[in-house]
């Protein structure tokens, strides 16, 4: 506008000597008159050499103001955008289980993340039929295994299992702040049947800030409430989690350092004590208040490519404080006396369309709580033991390949064992066998269907007894369980 002005001015001033010279020739003789429109003809010149140098400059100078609509199209990263891929991958609670805040760096890294802000959401529903053997037990751990939701021998269901809704921030070049909210009815551990508010309650899963740029180094570290680095704890079922999730994969608050690059993947993380979210507790003067940083968990994998999609990968883990190390009777965080350290080792294979997975964790010393010290029981004839659990699994993807990575279909079977107690006792053991199936009808859209079978019923709770007046407890090493799932996982 201001060069529009000056031009208007210059060829005003052209007109007013033009028609000023007759009536004062004798004040302006031509040749001066002339020489004046020289000059502003080099004047125009060089303003329209100006208004095209900054045109091609792209100076917001000579551009009209935008609509808040046009600066929403024109702008290319915008504040807030979604990644499906993204959110697909971040939400997914089978793969990548403990190794988020790598999976949002390599995102930051390969530009994935266009936004300042990045809004992630996911959601399942599920329909199931469910059978046992034993009255009011199935031991299919997706859902908390309680006579509170499932009533005798033939149940049924169609619902949401779970949605969460995400925030991903790119604070600077180096700093990613998450969080993560979770609906989860089924596994949500409030009193009631799914219906009740107590279980309908939305939990703050995850919360952290991360600090990290694999442009620049590759080192990271976080603070807050996230998955710690104890096992692998991934499956190659669709939907279903493996027995070693179930049973070792930690959720805490604390603090994380690690290390990843050419395959080499390191994480040490300082886990706040008493019993924390899952799986770890440490205590805090023989009490369960998490008033100090006194447990921690490390973990160290390698990958070797050896293709363009194959590869190897090993890894191992060791934590300090397990969650099993309560005495008789065992009920979810109460304190412990001593803590029971843990370790775990594990594989990936990938060749082509298949993978290979196998991982097994245990606990160094015997679970006090899996045992009766009650010598009048006859309960009380199994001996403590350690606490374990392994995993073996194969997934073969087949179709096309997607984007993402994915291929289109999947066939897959996994087994896992977990392992609470003596030879024969009624808490021995709980067994998982998985078939499932996937076929992604897009990059955030999977359809699935699983058979499971399930050998015993060991709720962690009162898992030796001590919740009836005779001491009996509610496991049952001969209960099985069949269940046939149908199931819709998307995300944005």
């Amino acid at each position: 506008m201001k060069h529009r002005t000056r031009h208007l001015l210059s060829f005003c001033a052209l007109s007013a000597l033009i028609a000023a010279a007759p009536l004062n020739a004798g004040a302006v003789t031509m040749e001066e008159l002339l020489e004046r429109i020289e000059r502003l003809e080099q004047q125009n010149r060089e303003l329209k050499q100006e208004v095209q140098d900054l045109q091609r400059s792209g100076a917001d100078l000579i551009k009209l103001p935008e609509t808040s609509a046009e600066a929403a199209r024109n702008d290319e990263t915008g504040f807030v955008s979604s990644n499906a891929d993204y959110g697909f991958r971040i939400l997914d609670a089978g793969e990548d289980v403990n190794t988020k805040p790598i999976v949002q760096l390599k995102a930051r890294q390969q530009g994935d993340l266009k936004g300042s802000v990045t809004l992630s959401g996911q959601i399942t529903a599920i329909a199931n039929v469910q059978t046992s053997n034993r009255d009011d037990k199935f031991g299919y751990l997706m859902r908390n295994p309680t006579s509170a939701n499932q009533i005798g021998g033939d149940v049924s269901e169609a619902l949401i299992h779970s949605a969460n809704l995400a925030v991903t921030a790119q604070l600077n070049d180096w700093i990613t702040g998450y969080f993560e909210m979770l609906y989860s009815p089924e596994q949500n551990f409030g009193a009631g049947t799914i219906t009740a508010l107590t279980r309908n309650a939305l939990d703050g899963r995850r919360a952290y800030i991360l600090l990290g740029n694999l442009e620049e180094a590759p080192v990271f570290a976080a603070v807050g409430k996230l998955d710690t680095p104890f096992g692998l704890n991934d499956s190659v079922s669709p939907f279903t989690n493996s027995t070693n999730w179930h049973a070792f994969a930690g959720l805490a608050y604390g603090a994380q350092l690690g290390y990843v690059e050419n395959g080499l993947m390191i994480r040490a993380m300082a886990i706040q004590g008493g019993a924390q979210f899952r799986a770890h507790n440490m205590p805090v003067n023989d009490t369960n208040v998490p008033s100090r940083l006194n447990n921690f968990a490390i973990d160290a994998n390698y990958t070797y490519g050896f293709g363009e999609r194959d590869s190897a990968m090993f890894g191992a883990s060791y934590t300090a404080g397990s969650a099993y190390c309560q005495n008789y009777p065992v009920f979810h965080f109460n304190p412990c006396t001593d803590p029971n350290p843990a370790w775990d080792i594990y594989s990936r294979i990938r060749w082509g369309g298949l993978e290979l997975l196998g991982e097994y964790a245990s606990t160094t010393k015997e679970w006090p709580g899996s045992a009766v010290p009650d010598p009048t029981n006859p309960l009380s004839v199994y001996a403590a033991q350690k606490t374990s659990a392994y995993t073996v699994g194969a997934r073969y993807g087949f179709g096309e390949l997607l984007e993402s990575g994915r291929q289109k279909s999947y066939v897959s079977a996994e087994f896992s064992n977990f392992v609470a107690g003596d030879d024969g006792a009624p808490w021995e053991r709980q067994n998982q066998l998985v078939l499932g199936y996937s076929r992604y009808v897009a990059e955030n859209i999977n359809l699935f269907g699983e058979y499971i079978h399930v050998d015993g019923f060991a709720p962690l709770n009162f898992v030796s007894g001590g919740n009836f007046p005779d001491g009996s407890t509610w496991s049952d090493r001969d209960a099985e369980t069949e269940v046939l799932l149908f199931g819709a996982q998307g995300a944005f």
